[in-house]
C-alpha cells in the first residue's frame, strides 16, 4: 500500500504529513518507556493505526466544534484527528479523556512538541467528566459498545454522534447493547481492517 496515495484520500497537506511523521517519532520513543501499542503493530504503524484512525475524518462534518475521545491512551484516534483537525477546521477542539497518569504525560508531551494547541487532555475517567455540546465521540480498542454507550450516554447530548471502530464481533456487542439502549446504526466498512468496521451511531437512548 502506498501510504502517500491514502493519506491524499484525506487531503493531507505536506505540514500536516510532517507533524504525523513526528507523532510516529515520538510513539516509538514513548514505546521504549512505556507499553503505548504492541512493537508487532509498531512495524505497520502507518496502516494500522494512522490510516485507521485517520479514515475517521470522513464521517466529522464541517460544523463540528467539540470532539470528545475516550480512552485515548497512546492517541489513536484522537492525536491524529487533532493533527487534521488543526489545519482543516482550527475553530474545532478535541478532549482527549485517559485515566492512566503516565499515559497522559506522553499526550502532553506530544501535544506540546507537535503545536497542537486544539487539544485539552483530561487525567480522568471518563465518568467522573462533564461536558457540554459534544458534536462527536470517539473510542477505539477501549470497550465492548454497551459501556461505550454508557459512557457516552454520560457525556453526550441528544445531537451527539458516535464512531467507533470495531472488528468482526461487532455484531454480537451490537445485540447486547440493544437489549439496554436504542439508536440509530450504520455500520461503515474500515478501508484498513478487512474484518473491521466503523460504527456511526446517533439519537442514542436508554430503552424503558
Amino acid at each position: 500500500m502506498d501510504i502517500n496515495i491514502e493519506l491524499l484520500k484525506y487531503d493531507v497537506s505536506r505540514e500536516t504529513l510532517q507533524k504525523l511523521k513526528d507523532f510516529v517519532s515520538l510513539l516509538e520513543m514513548w514505546n521504549t518507556r512505556m507499553n503505548l501499542v504492541s512493537k508487532n503493530s509498531l512495524a505497520d504503524v502507518w496502516e494500522r493505526h494512522i490510516l485507521d484512525s485517520m479514515q475517521l475524518v470522513q464521517y466529522i462534518s464541517a460544523d463540528t466544534k467539540r470532539i470528545v475521545d475516550i480512552g485515548s491512551g497512546s492517541g489513536f484516534p484522537g492525536i491524529v484527528l487533532a493533527i487534521w483537525l488543526q489545519e482543516k477546521m482550527p475553530a474545532s477542539e478535541i478532549f482527549l479523556v485517559e485515566s492512566i497518569a503516565k499515559k497522559t504525560m506522553y499526550l502532553n508531551d506530544v501535544c506540546v512538541r507537535l503545536g497542537l494547541n486544539n487539544v485539552k487532555i483530561l487525567n480522568e475517567r471518563i465518568e467522573n467528566t462533564v461536558f457540554k455540546d459534544v458534536d462527536i465521540i470517539t473510542a477505539r480498542a477501549v470497550a465492548a459498545l454497551d459501556i461505550l454507550l454508557s459512557y457516552s450516554m454520560h457525556i453526550g447530548q441528544t445531537h451527539t454522534k458516535m464512531l467507533f471502530p470495531k472488528g468482526q464481533s461487532y455484531e454480537i456487542e451490537n445485540s447486547e447493547a440493544q437489549k439496554k439502549w436504542a439508536y440509530d446504526l450504520q455500520v461503515h466498512p474500515n478501508r484498513y481492517h478487512e474484518d473491521g468496521v466503523i460504527l456511526e451511531i446517533s439519537k442514542l437512548r436508554k430503552k424503558k
